[in-house]
């Protein structure tokens, strides 16, 4: 169908696009000057940075500090139509997308960037006794979670207890683990130091447990070493080549031995949201939609798929990285190729990924980036670091607030987001169920019928919370892509 800029909008080309994050956020950019309108879909009402993600979980920003309503972005565009909610299946014969709570939506073109969560590598039961990093409401669990142990373990005696809520287990060696481990370790050793009478938070233990043989798999083996070393001088303990085999309330099981923890974060191993169900499309690794060179779905010339959700050969025959750059680079593309089609231009040629590099900061002054032909680590790598994502995130506000953070920060080695809002309601629960463990395997047969008195949970010993924790979005929710 072709649509000129003077022809009525209800003769426009219907292109419903579901995830507002890299990939989705780009497509409609991309498409929006055109005579198509655009319905923009996602489970949440706000474009997320997710390179920035790890320091709201360390109270280094606030989350409005890497976050900006999705509305705002395309108040401008009457031709863009933004909705909230979550999508629960495709009709891919009578193009309708079915969303819970809205009904169907018709589309001429449909386009997935849904993005990935993680995969506990089919241990179900892992995801509750650990805390992944994907969202907004992650980041704010991760926040109470680490603020919250300092706090439980400044009001106990037992020195095993003390050890446990002061010991942070990071499962992933990727670049999301490495910041994460590094930000703690800097939280607690330089932010929070003087701050306890009971606790020494310098004695804090972290771990990252990596199964590979080495921290940043991706990066060369010089930027690998020196990440390692930089972590470790910060007092983070690295273990490579050490599979998790359990995770539990009391800890972890890494290569056969026991580590002692109330705290682990999942940063490891990635899988696909559900949309090739909606579909039914052909899947590749980890569930993936399998696309052509024009993001097209295999089978499907009316539906594509980008970003993490996707699986696309690179030139060299292997899949893409799911990456940031990837998808804001398949989105400007898919939006350019669907515009010259409604348009009746000639296509742009197959999509090429263009590696401009990659980066990742281990702490104060330091970080490490790979451009291929240049490879650069310390003082000067940390700040192309900030410069890079100052210059990418959303928002002149966010830019100012995020750079005056990171300036306060660096000078006072203070943080500015560090109020607990409610109570950690996991922490409690694990915490309480570890000692339960304890407490019943000490506790003969005999002794454990005649205690028939319930005990008081763990939300009566804390007292009443001010604010719920926000429970960790649905599988079946719009992920971000």
């Amino acid at each position: 169908m072709t649509a000129t800029a003077g022809g009525s909008s209800e003769q426009w080309p219907r292109v419903v696009v579901v995830g507002a994050g890299f990939g989705g956020l780009n497509v409609v950019q991309a498409l929006a000057p055109a005579a198509v309108d655009i319905t923009l879909l996602d489970r949440t009402n706000h474009n997320l940075f997710q390179p920035l993600l790890y320091q709201v979980a360390t109270a280094a920003l606030a989350p409005s500090d890497i976050a900006v309503p999705i509305r705002s972005i395309f108040s401008r565009r009457p031709n863009v139509r933004v909705l909230m909610g979550e999508v629960d299946g495709v009709d891919t014969v009578g193009r309708r997308v079915r969303v819970s709570e809205t009904g169907e939506i018709p589309y001429d073109f449909l386009i997935l960037a849904t993005g990935s969560v993680y995969s506990w590598f089919g241990h179900a039961d892992w995801a509750s006794r650990s805390i992944s990093l994907k969202t907004l409401d992650d980041a704010e669990r991760v926040r109470l979670h680490v603020l919250g142990a300092f706090e439980r373990a400044e009001s106990r005696t037992d020195p095993g207890e003390i050890r446990a809520l002061l010991t942070f287990i990071v499962v992933g060696g990727g670049p999301t683990g490495v910041e994460l481990a590094g930000a703690i370790a800097e939280l607690a050793r330089s932010t929070l130091a003087r701050d306890y009478r009971h606790i020494d938070p310098k004695s804090t233990r972290v771990v990252v447990c990596e199964a590979g043989p080495r921290l940043l798999a991706s990066f060369p083996e010089r930027l690998s070493a020196y990440a390692e070393s930089k972590l470790e001088a910060l007092g983070v303990e690295v273990r490579t080549g050490e599979t998790v085999e359990d995770v539990r309330d009391d800890g972890i099981i890494a290569a056969g031995q026991r580590i002692a923890a109330a705290n682990v974060f999942w940063c490891a191993g990635t899988e696909a949201t559900p949309a090739a169900r909606w579909i039914k499309s052909q899947t590749g690794r980890h569930g993936l939609i399998k696309v052509s060179a024009d993001c097209s779905v295999v089978g499907h010339d009316d539906i594509f798929a980008i970003g993490d959700v996707a699986e696309m050969a690179g030139s060299d025959g292997k899949p893409l990285p799911a990456l940031a750059p990837v998808a804001k680079q398949q989105g400007h593309y898919l939006g350019r190729m669907i515009r010259a089609r409604i348009e009746g231009r000639s296509a742009p040629k197959p999509f090429h990924y263009r590696d401009y590099g990659q980066l990742a900061v281990l702490g104060r002054s330091a970080a490490v980036a790979d451009f291929g032909w240049l490879r650069m680590t310390g003082v000067l790598a940390w700040l192309l670091w900030g410069a890079v994502h100052l210059f990418l995130l959303l928002g002149a506000r966010n830019k100012m607030v995020v750079y005056l953070n990171w300036v306060w920060a660096w000078i006072t080695y203070g943080s500015g987001a560090r109020l607990m809002t409610g109570v950690d309601r996991a922490l409690a629960e694990r915490s309480d169920r570890a000692r339960s463990g304890e407490q019943q395997s000490a506790v003969s047969p005999r002794q454990a019928a005649d205690c028939s008195e319930p005990s008081a949970t763990p939300h009566e010993l804390a007292g009443t919370a001010t604010q719920s924790v926000p429970a960790r979005a649905s599988d079946q929710a719009t992920a971000r892509g």
